[in-house]
C-alpha cells in the first residue's frame, strides 16, 4: 500500500502529526510519502491508494492552497478513500474537538468539493517563545478571550497522542 501524507502546517504541530502518522504506518509496511501542500501542488495522486490531508488553522482560516488542492483534484479525491484533519487550538477543548463541533473545520468542509472519507480534529500546540512579537500578541488575545494561557512563557502541546493513532489505525483499515 503507497499512502500521500499531505500536510499545511504554519508553526510545525501539524507536520510532527502526520511524521507520527507515517512513523506508525510504516511500522505496519506502508509506503508513505510526505509532501508539504504549502510549497508543493504537484501531484500525481494515481500513484498512491490513499491520501491523508492534515491542515493547521491560523486566525480562523487554514491556507488558501488547501482549498485549492482539494478543488483542483476533487474528482481523484471522491474517487479514493482519504482521510482529512485539522489542527489547531479550539480543539484543546471538549465539545469542539470533532470534525462536526469544530467550526472552523464544519465549515471548510461545508463549501469544500471534496468530501473525505474519514475527517478528524486534534488539538495543536502553543509555544508563545517561538512566535514572532505580532502573533505572540494576537495569540494572547484569542486565548484570554477563550479562557487558555496567557502567561507569555508558556509552552504547552494539547494534542491527544492516543486519538492521532486511533486515526491512523481507521485510516489504514479503510
Amino acid at each position: 500500500m503507497s499512502y500521500l501524507l499531505l500536510h499545511s502546517s504554519t508553526d510545525g504541530q501539524t507536520k510532527k502529526i502526520i511524521l507520527k502518522m507515517a512513523e506508525q504506518l510504516r511500522s505496519l509496511g506502508r509506503e508513505c510519502d510526505i509532501r508539504d501542500l504549502n510549497t508543493d501542488q504537484s501531484f500525481n495522486l494515481s500513484a498512491y491508494d490513499k491520501v491523508m490531508v492534515g491542515a493547521s488553522i491560523r486566525y480562523g482560516h487554514f491556507n488558501k492552497k488547501l482549498l485549492g488542492f482539494a478543488t483542483s483534484h476533487q474528482s481523484q479525491l471522491n474517487s479514493m478513500k482519504t482521510a482529512f484533519f485539522a489542527v489547531n487550538l479550539t480543539a484543546r477543548k471538549e465539545g469542539k474537538n470533532t470534525a462536526e463541533t469544530n467550526t472552523y473545520t464544519r465549515k471548510f468542509l461545508e463549501k469544500c468539493p471534496w468530501q473525505p472519507t474519514l475527517k478528524s480534529v486534534f488539538a495543536g500546540a502553543l509555544y508563545y517563545p517561538r512566535y514572532k512579537w505580532l502573533d505572540r500578541t494576537m495569540i494572547r488575545l484569542i486565548m484570554k478571550m477563550t479562557d487558555g494561557p496567557t502567561d507569555p512563557n508558556t509552552e504547552v502541546e494539547y494534542t491527544n497522542w492516543e486519538n492521532v493513532a486511533l486515526f491512523t489505525t481507521e485510516f489504514d483499515k479503510s
